[in-house]
């Protein structure tokens, strides 16, 4: 595999070198070798572009111009997509994603996302008049503004770099805030991508930063705890959300978390075979290292020996295993550790008395890589760890149940609800099975939530807040009210 240039961190509107030339190697996936180098930034460097961010918001009209801002990130926004083939072999090998998918969600879905985003920041009512009212004899018009919050620490994983760092970047920087990314160890190129296009675009120095490091926590947790910060969003795991919400206590942070998940798809006893299975094949999407993805199948006791059947030749004649072809949606998992983690599952899941169907074993061996074959366990019973827990990779749980209410029971008893899917023929009772999960987020079958305009994000422990859509953009606005003498109404 070819190797790509170092990459600089972005700071104040200048793409520079960590302190001292500090740098760390970045390692692909596809085949474990060492493919560049990136910025390692030290706790100055993170000073920095925290300082950077603080003098943004307050000292330009970044907070306040709108039209200003708006005509900066569709610079921006072009400037992404005139580099989007430079970097697309990038992303491919520091995330071990297929060419296909950064035609999608990797790289030009969450570019393309980004319209919907500025022109809401160009259209949204900014203040609103709630009328007169009379409280202690006096009469006073009230107006509710909305203001930007002020510097966002935003802290993104390695699964979907770019669509993550999109999302709390762009909405943030369109509302008004000043942004501090930092980028997951593993990924530091899909930084690089939006801090060149940043830098291309002209974007006023200091409203974007990038930090990329091979600290994986140091960095975030002084991002976090910093009192210039006014904001932290975060993706990934709960464990670590629940470090980052404790660490932002001191200074009363505003936190908001996309966290883990472990979502189940219920198939009823009225839908189609073998589409209505298709679904489940969901978790081979970028070997299943997405934290809405659907990785328990629920299928009724009655029909469960079909459907594992049919599961069965569906797992065992996936295609994977070259990155460049574009009818491929699986790689390999992002890294040795990653690796390890998602075989020792495997292990648990036979321990635990789970029927393995299918794969189970790594893949392509002889290349050096962290490919891992489609996986299916049968007979899986909901208090396994393989059905509790998340594992992040191309791993699926078939479950039985009785009947829809025992369906959705075995759905909502799960720590995670952040999305989930109902498969049926008839549309009326998928949709009442859907609204009696207790997640973020649901599909009812070949259906898709996700978009710029749809809110994203969990109940219990798969996070706080909601990513995209209206309620993701006003994540970074504070609510201000106003009240003027006013003549009685």
């Amino acid at each position: 595999m070819a190797q790509f240039p170092t990459s600089p961190l972005y700071i104040d509107g200048k793409l520079r070198p960590a302190e001292g030339g500090r740098v760390y190697d970045v390692e692909t996936p596809v085949n474990g070798t060492v493919v560049g180098q990136a910025a390692d930034a030290t706790t100055a460097d993170v000073d920095e572009a925290i300082a950077a961010a603080r003098r943004a918001f307050d000292e330009t009209d970044w907070s306040t111009n709108v039209p200003a801002r708006a005509a900066a990130l569709r610079r921006w926004q072009d400037a992404l997509r005139e580099l989007a083939d430079t970097y697309r072999p990038r992303v491919m090998a520091e995330t071990g994603c297929t060419r296909l998918l950064t035609h999608m969600v990797q790289m030009d879905t969450p570019v393309e996302m980004m319209t919907w985003t500025i022109n809401l920041a160009e259209t949204y009512d900014w203040q609103r008049d709630i009328g007169v009212s009379n409280v202690f004899g006096l009469n006073s018009r009230r107006l509710v503004v909305k203001e930007p919050s002020g510097v966002v620490g935003a802290i993104t994983p390695w699964n979907v770099p770019v669509q993550c760092s999109l999302a709390k970047s762009c909405a943030a920087l369109a509302a008004g805030c000043t942004v501090v990314l930092k980028m997951a160890p593993d990924t530091p190129w899909s930084g690089a991508y939006l801090a060149e296009a940043a830098a291309k675009a002209g974007l006023p120095a200091g409203v974007f930063n990038v930090i990329t490091s091979s600290e994986k926590a140091a960095p975030g947790e002084q991002i976090v705890a910093d009192p210039r910060v006014d904001v932290i969003s975060f993706t990934g795991s709960t464990a670590v959300g629940k470090r980052i919400m404790e660490a932002g206590a001191p200074t009363l942070k505003r936190v908001f978390l996309e966290l883990g998940g472990k979502s189940a798809n219920i198939v009823l006893d009225d839908a189609v075979f073998p589409e209505a299975l298709e679904s489940g094949l969901a978790v081979c999407m970028h070997a299943g290292q997405g934290c809405s993805i659907t990785t328990r199948l629920l299928v009724p006791r009655s029909r469960y020996d079909e459907a594992v059947a049919i599961l069965e030749q569906m797992f065992k004649a996936v295609p994977f295993g070259d990155p460049e072809a574009m009818d491929q949606i699986m790689g390999p998992v992002v890294s040795k550790a990653q690796y390890d983690r998602v075989l020792n599952y495997i292990e648990v899941g036979k321990q635990e008395g789970a029927r393995l169907v299918a794969g189970g074993a790594p893949a392509f061996t002889e290349r050096g890589g962290y490919y891992i074959q489609p996986t299916l366990f049968a007979d899986v019973d909901n208090a396994m760890r393989i059905a509790q827990e998340e594992i992040f990779g191309p791993v699926l749980a078939v479950i039985p149940f009785d009947d829809d209410d025992d369906a959705v029971r075995i759905a909502n008893d799960s720590k995670y609800g952040l999305s989930g899917a109902v498969q049926s023929s008839n549309p009326d009772r998928a949709m009442a099975v859907a609204k009696r999960i207790r997640s973020g987020t649901m599909a009812i079958n070949k259906s898709v939530y996700f978009g710029s305009d749809a809110p994203f994000g969990g109940y219990k422990q798969s996070g706080i807040g909601r990513e995209m859509g209206l309620e993701g953009f006003e994540e970074y606005l504070q609510t201000k009210t106003i009240a003027l003498e006013a003549e009685p109404a």
